[in-house]
């Protein structure tokens, strides 16, 4: 594993942005980048009333080849990435990353990357439920 890779979970317990941003703190970065990824209230212009979110249990192992990609960058100087399972509620965060790199552009740059390859690549799918009483499975891999 990557040294620069300081904090990756999936956890049916609140997020923390100050718990993830203390993760990445390193005195080499020039830049910070993080995201943070909340629940909204609706879907496709369709009232959403909440979420839950379940990982395979091969999602973390996922998770950290993923990690491990954008760190192969070597101005990636540190690397952090939590997303929640369980029942959320309108606007509770579902997922935070956040990388610290040598320069800004490497640090927006990297961390996009981590939040797309995480959602294309790491199996975690999201159950909508709606306010008219149906719901959808999302991002089943």
């Amino acid at each position: 594993m990557s040294d620069a890779i300081r904090l990756l979970d999936i956890r049916a317990d609140a997020l923390s942005s100050d718990e993830v941003l203390a993760a990445v703190s390193d005195p080499t970065a020039g830049g910070t980048a993080l995201f943070i990824g909340t629940v909204r209230n609706h879907d496709q212009s369709k009232p959403v009333d909440r979420l839950s979110y379940e990982a395979h249990p091969d999602a973390l192992k996922q998770l950290q080849l993923v990690a491990e990609r954008i760190c192969a960058d070597p101005a990636v100087t540190a690397l952090a990435a939590v997303h929640r399972i369980g029942d959320l509620k309108i606007g509770d965060a579902a997922v935070i990353v956040a990388v610290a790199a040598s320069h800004r552009e490497v640090a927006f740059a990297a961390c996009r990357r981590l939040i797309d390859d995480l959602k294309s690549e790491v199996p975690i799918w999201k159950h909508q439920h709606f306010a008219d009483g149906a719901s959808e499975w999302v991002g089943a891999h």
